[in-house]
């Protein structure tokens, strides 16, 4: 292996999160990992990770964290949360955190710890966005949305931090079997419709492991999420009428 890398990691006291930690102190990168869930951070912590509690909606949180990690040499985007209903029965509230946690937050964060990773001419941002962002489906309109934001958000960056050495990647899967389902649709049985097409959190973890240190892209999970993108592109009637009743399970 090269040297280790300095890695933060947002989102880490979730199931995707959680995973790319463990994989990252597996193979001996120095972790720093900030979520909100104070007993997974303790776990974190005895794991040999460095660990800070903070809300990355406020800007004290945010100043904490860039404070802490300072230009790491790898910025792992695993924040998440999703509420699956029509648009229509979404709150404000909800909407405002799905922007915010999804999109906004690690915008915000990158504002921060951007210029010191510019400043050397090197690092890696990889960003676990979602399928959703290019293909959307009913009960994902904003959810979608902030993906798609972020996949913008992540080509865009792209362009502007090659000229300083610093890589930008895309992890795009499908369904994740983590709470995150049982969050996001607590009543309509899409855990259990879907049980068959759920991509394990570890291999979420596994495609950013194999991405550090190398300029790829993006990445789609599982192999098929890839084909229904592509087919969007070029067919998007024909998709959405297959992926018509995705999220409704009602």
């Amino acid at each position: 292996m090269s040297r280790p890398k300095r890695v933060l990691v947002t989102g880490a006291t979730g199931g995707i999160g959680r995973a790319i930690v463990t994989a990252l102190l597996r193979e001996g990168h120095l972790v720093l990992a900030t979520g909100r869930n104070r007993e997974i951070l303790e776990d974190i912590h005895t794991e040999g990770a460095g660990v800070i509690r903070a809300d990355l909606s406020t800007a004290e949180g945010l100043d904490r964290v860039s404070a802490a990690a300072g230009a790491p040499d790898v910025f792992i985007s695993a924040s998440g949360i999703g509420a699956f209903q029509h648009a229509h029965e979404l709150s404000d509230a909800s909407i405002d955190r799905m922007l915010d946690v999804n999109a906004a937050s690690p915008m915000k964060l990158l504002r921060r710890i951007l210029p010191g990773m510019m400043e050397r001419e090197s690092g890696q941002i990889i960003f676990i966005a979602s399928a959703a962002g290019k293909v959307s489906t009913k009960k994902a309109s904003v959810y979608a949305a902030s993906k798609a934001a972020l996949l913008g958000y992540a080509d865009a960056l792209r362009l502007e931090t090659a000229p300083y050495g610093i890589s930008v990647t895309s992890i795009n899967p499908g369904p994740v079997d983590t709470p995150f389902l049982d969050i996001a649709s607590p009543l309509s049985g899409y855990r259990e419709s879907m049980a068959g097409y759920l991509t394990p959190p570890g291999k979420v973890a596994e495609a950013a492991i194999s991405v550090l240190g190398r300029p790829v892209r993006d990445i789609d999970l599982p192999w098929y999420m890839s084909a229904a993108s592509r087919m969007h592109a070029v067919a998007p009637g024909f998709t959405e009428r297959l992926g018509r009743n995705f999220f409704d399970k009602k």
